[in-house]
């Protein structure tokens, strides 16, 4: 691939990409939060990226802002791979949902609320999925005690 996927995406989102980079064939997009939904509808709609193969995040701490958020595309029809991250507040860690684009993006979020405390808005069931519901707190934050203790669960027959 080469920077026409970029300098389309840049063209196309003016003032909203924050940075693009290239490197041994990974090209990365860094959009603002608030544009994160509209240039991934773009990205499947407009440029055929009609997979959605990762979504997850990254904690920076003591950096603001704190997390990234880190998306995966895949199109199908041109052979191509695009990451898309996106800069997210630690004082408000939301973020929009993929979930009425790709539904695979369900679970993906799910993982990344349980374990590092982002919220997704418009999520259609936005609870934990790796964790149990009584767990306290959210292990992949860098500021997560390594020594906490969890309260132990009543073992079910």
């Amino acid at each position: 691939m080469n920077s026409y996927l970029l300098d389309t995406i840049k063209g196309k989102f003016p003032g909203e990409v924050l940075d693009t980079h290239a490197f041994r064939g990974d090209e990365t997009v860094v959009i603002k939060k608030e544009a994160l939904l509209k240039a991934a509808a773009f990205l499947r709609d407009e440029l055929g990226f009609d997979f959605l193969m990762d979504l997850t995040a990254a904690d920076y701490l003591p950096r603001e802002p704190r997390y990234e958020l880190v998306c995966h595309f895949y199109s199908s029809r041109h052979n191509y791979r695009l990451r898309l991250k996106c800069p997210v507040e630690g004082t408000d860690p939301k973020v929009a949902s993929l979930t009425s684009l790709w539904a695979g993006a369900n679970w993906f979020e799910r993982e990344v609320y349980d374990m590092f405390g982002l919220m997704f808005e418009g999520h259609p069931d936005l609870r934990r999925i790796l964790m149990y519901d009584g767990f306290e707190g959210h292990p992949l934050r860098k500021d997560y005690p390594l020594k906490k203790r969890q309260p132990r669960l009543a073992h079910r027959d």
